[in-house]
């Protein structure tokens, strides 16, 4: 069927060339005058392009863009050559292109393709947005999926990487091979490689047969390494090596395998960092950030919060088989200025419980969970500043009291002022610290301390004068295992890091 265009008759001088245009390049168009008509029309059939000739400011032109948009049909506005910032207008009539008169038939009508095709790549790829931002990963889509360079994804957890990542792939030449995820954090590194590379039977123990790894099961397609920045130094080696020979050995193995695969890499914090502080390969960071999109948080674009919940109703709705009443625009309003540091997948988790729990009528602001109607600011993401772990040369000390930097200064400049050799500074065990007010907990209670055994050892971190910082780790996370019994995830809890980070520092330290 051919696309369908609707165009409005404010300005007759612009609407009927530029309806007989559309017409010869194969569209189905509809001259347009009343809102009432307008409704009635996308009831029958919803046009793929709505252009609007004059009269913008008209309560009618905004009311159909409003019903453009509840269908997700994209709108091209014609803009008077006098206005003062045509940019500016746009925006405030929230369409999603315009051009500025005088204007040719023929480039409305190709910029009116464009519109179309780009809304059918958000449809394919579910990346809904009419931000600059959104609209710009979809064009960084549509020029790196042809190719088979490695790509890198930044952005929060929830922003929709792998969606971008399937996108790519869906669109590359490989669409008809295998698509394969990984998330590089959610393994320890023994499984990891096995998971990554497979292994030989044999190779260990429990390795009854030989298993092929995700680079095998990928060949001829992609492979989608989530969370890359946590994956161990060791493994970071055997990736770089992958990416610049194309081959690799399973665990136990003594032949090379050979792949063609394309990598598309993702993390929730800037790589750059992670390399700043030490923590991973700089070489390695070179050879994945080949071509590099970043995907902003949701409340950098909030305006484009209202599309993403019409789509989400539409969609679970449909899903659970459940009608939805609509929400107020003051229950719209909140969503729109919350903070969402879930981002998307939190948004979209609050849409469905609100179609699940619908009361039988309009959602009002007073059916908006209290921590969204807040703002939700308190669950934001706090990053330390690069200054401060590489200070450290990135090695993973900041779990101590949030920053183990700050602990390691007081505890130089207290070293220095004691003067008798056998002192010894106490800190009180885990968790008793005293917040201060930037949020950041305070070193707590440094005292000397006679030389006599100090009672309860399990639940004390002891520093003396000449011990390094590793002994300082080491000391604090056996104080944090011996009073969780040995629960390796409340033991994190209590550290402040990851469980995965947790475990390699275990074996760092023999501890296993």
């Amino acid at each position: 069927m051919p696309d369908r265009a609707l165009i409005t008759m404010d300005d007759l001088e612009v609407a009927v060339p530029t309806n007989a245009a559309f017409e010869t390049a194969g569209y189905a168009t509809t001259l347009v005058s009343s809102i009432d008509e307008h409704r009635t029309l996308f009831k029958r059939a919803v046009p793929d392009i709505v252009v609007l000739t004059g009269a913008l400011h008209e309560r009618q032109a905004g009311a159909l863009v409003e019903l453009a948009r509840e269908h997700a049909v994209s709108t091209l506005a014609v803009l008077e050559e006098a206005d003062p910032d045509p940019k500016q207008l746009a925006r405030e009539l929230n369409v999603t292109a315009f051009a500025v008169k005088p204007v040719v038939p023929d480039d409305i009508v190709a910029l009116a393709g464009r519109l179309i095709a780009r809304r059918r790549l958000q449809e394919r790829t579910g990346i809904t947005g009419e931000s600059a931002a959104i609209q710009q990963v979809l064009v960084q889509i549509e020029q790196m999926a042809p190719v088979s360079s490695t790509v890198l994804i930044e952005g929060e957890s929830g922003t929709g990487k792998e969606l971008v990542a399937h996108a790519i792939h869906d669109l590359s030449p490989r669409h008809g091979r295998p698509f394969i995820a990984v998330n590089a954090g959610a393994l320890p590194e023994t499984l990891l490689e096995s998971e990554l590379f497979g292994h030989e039977k044999g190779a260990f123990t429990g390795a009854a047969e030989r298993r092929l790894g995700r680079f095998e099961l990928a060949n001829a397609g992609t492979l989608f390494l989530d969370e890359v920045g946590e994956m161990p130094p060791s493994l970071q080696v055997k990736l770089l090596r992958v990416l610049e020979n194309r081959s690799f050995f399973r665990v136990g193995g003594t032949a090379p395998i050979r792949v063609d695969v394309r990598v598309i890499a993702a993390t929730n914090r800037p790589l750059k960092e992670t390399v700043a502080a030490g923590e991973f390969r700089d070489d390695l960071f070179f050879r994945l950030n080949v071509l590099r999109i970043y995907l902003p948080p949701l409340r950098e674009r909030k305006a484009d919060i209202p599309t993403l919940v019409t789509r989400f109703i539409r969609e679970l709705a449909e899903q659970h088989g459940r009608s939805f009443r609509g929400i107020t625009p003051e229950a719209l309003e909140l969503l729109v200025n919350a903070h969402w540091p879930g981002n998307v997948r939190e948004l979209r988790n609050l849409v469905e419980s609100m179609v699940v729990l619908a009361p039988g009528r309009e959602i009002e602001a007073t059916d908006i969970p209290a921590d969204v109607r807040e703002g939700g600011t308190r669950f934001l993401p706090a990053r330390l500043p690069v200054a401060q772990t590489s200070e450290v040369q990135g090695r993973e000390l900041a779990f101590i009291f949030q920053s183990l930097v700050e602990m390691k200064l007081q505890l130089d400049e207290l070293r220095r002022r004691m003067d008798q050799p056998g002192d010894r500074v106490e800190v009180v065990e885990v968790g008793r610290g005293r917040a201060r007010p930037d949020g950041v907990a305070d070193v707590i209670e440094l005292s000397r301390l006679p030389e006599e055994p100090v009672e309860d050892e399990e639940q004390v971190v002891i520093y003396r004068p000449g011990m390094k910082m590793q002994e300082v780790e080491r000391a604090a996370i056996e104080a944090a295992l011996a009073e969780t019994e040995g629960n390796r995830r409340r033991a994190a809890e209590k550290l402040g890091i990851g469980e995965r980070t947790l475990y390699r520092k275990i074996k760092e330290f023999g501890l296993i």
